[in-house]
């Protein structure tokens, strides 16, 4: 699948989970076809039913895997795409967005969300937004009792997931702003 020519018109994408609704501010100016690999999923409705299935307390939340094991997920563009690694976009702190992957343009659907700041990181994985708003979901989220290897001893579920034009109405935007998030330098 091609990218529209208004793919930049994404600029949120919700989702509401077993914990909560957070929402994604999507860095479309810096990496599009991420963007729109993102917001597409979400509107056809590919994350929805989809489990969190890596849980690193103090680290990040992995989800956007159909099969829930880790290996699986597909792009909107078919298989894996390239990464869209900016030096102007860093791990800084607790609610960058970032795609998860296996090795060098190996992006698929899925996504991790930092809880903390991971600079070792940087250059290995590509950001594409930052938790707009829900970050205290993102917290509880962090928290969540898991096994051996990671994975959640309950279910955290995404119900649905959508892509928007603009920011949300009726959500406050979280006060600590970008710095504390994934870091636009330019």
């Amino acid at each position: 699948m091609t990218q529209p020519s208004n793919a930049s018109a994404f600029t949120h994408v919700q989702f509401d989970t077993t914990m909560g609704t957070f929402v994604v501010e999507l860095y479309h100016r810096h990496t599009p076809r991420t963007c729109y690999n993102v917001a597409a999923l979400a509107d056809a409705g590919y994350y929805n039913g989809t489990i969190f299935h890596r849980i690193i307390k103090d680290f990040m939340i992995q989800g956007g895997d159909p099969t829930g094991t880790g290996r699986g997920g597909e792009s909107v563009y078919g298989g894996k795409f390239e990464d869209e690694i900016t030096r102007n976009l860093k791990h800084v702190g607790a609610g960058c967005v970032s795609m998860a992957n296996s090795g060098p343009n190996t992006n698929g659907s899925q996504f991790f969300i930092t809880l903390k700041p991971t600079p070792w990181l940087d250059g290995k994985h590509t950001i594409f937004g930052r938790i707009y708003s829900g970050m205290g979901v993102i917290q509880r989220m962090g928290l969540v009792a898991t096994d051996g290897e990671d994975q959640p001893k309950s279910e955290v579920k995404i119900h649905r997931a959508f892509s928007m034009h603009s920011p949300p109405h009726g959500t406050t935007q979280n006060p600590c702003g970008k710095q504390h998030f994934a870091q636009i330098t330019a």
